[in-house]
């Protein structure tokens, strides 16, 4: 596929497409940090997402409807009381790398800012993004994207959830 390819199928991710996306998880958690994610924490993580669109929702893309899917962008969403409106923050964006660079992710990023753009009290797209990942922030810039002049911190509990009894 090169960047005059025809348009890439862009669609809400299915049950269907659970272990692809568990799969792809797994690749960017590596690529991006070195870590290897625990697959009955995140299978269950998945499962929940995809049963619960509110609590996140998938889109994924593919070349067309019989194709392997080629990348995905999660969405889920933070009120702004400044703001009184709804951010849908990206998360786990990954496209396999045999697609890098033609244009996946752009075709994933347009359709979800259509969709947001469309519901009145939606105010805005955010992400964050690895502090050494320029390429990455490099492809944001180029979408019109800009820093939002954050640093994001944290206190994660990792024990905190067991992973599902089988």
């Amino acid at each position: 596929m090169s960047a005059t390819a025809p348009a890439l199928l862009i669609r809400a991710g299915l049950p269907a497409d659970r272990d692809t996306i568990i799969d792809f998880n797994q690749r960017l958690a590596h690529e991006t940090e070195g870590k290897f994610l625990d697959r009955a924490v995140l299978s269950a993580g998945v499962d929940s997402a995809l049963a619960d669109p509110e609590r996140l929702r998938y889109w994924v893309a593919q070349s067309g409807s019989t194709e392997p899917l080629l990348g995905q962008a999660a969405i889920t969403r933070e009120w702004s009381d400044w703001r009184n409106g709804w951010i849908w923050w990206f998360q786990s964006v990954y496209v396999v790398p045999e697609a890098r660079s033609q244009g996946v992710f752009r075709a994933l990023y347009q359709q979800i800012r259509a969709e947001a753009f469309a519901v009145p009290n939606v105010i805005g797209l955010r992400l964050y993004v690895e502090q050494e990942n320029h390429r990455a922030q490099q492809t944001y810039l180029a979408m019109g994207m800009r820093s939002g002049g954050y640093h994001v911190y944290e206190e994660i509990w990792t024990d905190r959830f067991a992973a599902p009894s089988a």
